[in-house]
């Protein structure tokens, strides 16, 4: 029996509170496996078989490849589908097709068509938003869809897919409580997208993460490929971070694998795709201007791996002072996080309107600990608004530490 739901919004609400939600509730809500996820396929009909798709994992940038990879392929004339999470602004964030958010009657119809049965099998949010998506793009028809996990690899909803190619970006010490405590260990998880005989792009690695990959590669016979290890021309890019010169040479290895298999990617395609990134597929939060005089800048950068080079970045600019508009939320190692922080930088710490994030006074009393000059503020845009007040022309903002702090400025 289908579930009345009048509006739109309504339909994302019953998603959103129907059952604890990772993003905002944390362990709570973290449900590993497959099992309800292959359920769900079935009840479904199995959409996920219906469309060509890349599987994308890694602890930081796997955003960010996954939007460049669909710019480029939009570029050269493919239908793409793209899921991602989490959504910044708008819940139709996580699902588009060339850059396009699933409209608002998608959603509506899909939820109160199957929430009555969704209820039953007590699936999570993520596992229903995997379905929603997964749905669209086969009755949409799509050439390819780029499929970006969750958190994990191994245990992610996602993992249901037989994708034409694996890609992992990185590894780095984040959600250690569900992943494990190194790098090994979190390799272990992330490589558990790669399949049997379908070629896996790895981007950066260290010594210890490519014996993982290695091994797994090696034992289902998936073709392993280095990003690392090739030489590109580089390639004028929208999404200005500096970070963002690994993602690229990732995606730059990963349409070589596609080049192989059927896809007619040109030299035009590669340049036009990395240079509107951001028109093209709608992402945002990536090193994002959102003011002149003082720049303000936006990046969801959120763990020690990926504020090393946000930071190296920031101080780069040379900026007469740098003001830093700061939320975390509560499964990250602060302690390492807060020895990257620039220490001349004025500090507005905040929290989030999330039921993750830190107290704003737990901050301060860390950053003081160790000779930060901070405040505190009770939202972050009144942290944004004593930043400017504070900052002349010349100065630097930065606002970022978590997804949630940079959704809320946008």
């Amino acid at each position: 029996m289908s579930q009345v739901f009048t509006t739109y919004d309504a339909a994302v609400q019953w998603l959103f509170l129907q059952l604890p939600q990772y993003q905002r509730q944390g362990a709570a809500a973290y449900k590993p496996g497959l099992e309800r996820t292959e359920r769900l396929m079935a009840y479904l009909k199995n959409p996920e078989r219906g469309f060509k798709s890349i599987h994308v994992a890694g602890t930081n940038g796997k955003g960010s490849t996954s939007h460049m990879l669909a710019s480029v392929l939009q570029a050269a004339g493919f239908r793409v589908g793209l899921y991602t999470s989490p959504h910044l602004k708008d819940f139709r964030e996580r699902i588009r097709i060339n850059g396009v958010p699933i409209a608002e009657s998608e959603v509506l119809d899909f939820v109160q068509d199957h929430a009555a049965i969704f209820k039953e099998m007590g699936l999570s949010f993520f596992e229903m938003t995997v379905g929603l998506a997964f749905d669209y793009f086969n009755r949409s028809k799509v050439d390819v869809a780029i499929i970006e996990t969750g958190m994990g690899g191994r245990l992610d909803s996602t993992n249901v897919i037989v994708p034409i190619l694996s890609v992992i970006t990185n590894i780095g010490l984040d959600h250690m409580q569900f992943l494990g405590d190194t790098h090994q260990a979190i390799a272990r998880e992330k490589a558990g997208i790669i399949k049997r005989k379908i070629p896996v792009v790895i981007g950066q690695y260290t010594e210890q993460t490519l014996e993982v990959f290695q091994s797994i590669s090696t034992e289902l016979e998936a073709p392993l490929i280095i990003a690392q290890d090739h030489a590109y021309e580089t390639y004028e890019c929208d999404l200005k971070g500096a970070y963002q010169q690994f993602n690229q040479k990732t995606v730059l290895t990963a349409l070589e694998v596609l080049k192989t298999r059927g896809f007619y990617i040109s030299e035009q395609h590669i340049a036009l795709g990395f240079s509107q990134v951001q028109k093209s597929t709608g992402l945002m939060g990536r090193w994002q201007t959102i003011g002149q005089r003082p720049l303000i800048i936006c990046d969801t950068a959120h763990n020690a791996d990926g504020l090393t080079s946000t930071m190296r970045q920031l101080n780069d600019l040379n900026a007469p002072r740098l003001h830093l508009v700061l939320g975390f939320v509560a499964d990250k190692a602060l302690e390492d996080i807060f020895k990257l922080l620039p220490k001349a930088g004025i500090y507005y710490f905040c929290a989030a309107h999330n039921p993750r994030a830190i107290e704003a006074s737990k901050l301060e009393d860390l950053g003081t600990r160790i000779g930060l000059k901070a405040q505190t503020f009770d939202s972050v845009n009144k942290a944004l608004s004593a930043a400017q007040s504070m900052a002349t022309n010349e100065d630097v903002i930065y606002v970022g530490g978590s997804t949630f702090v940079v959704a809320e400025v946008l």
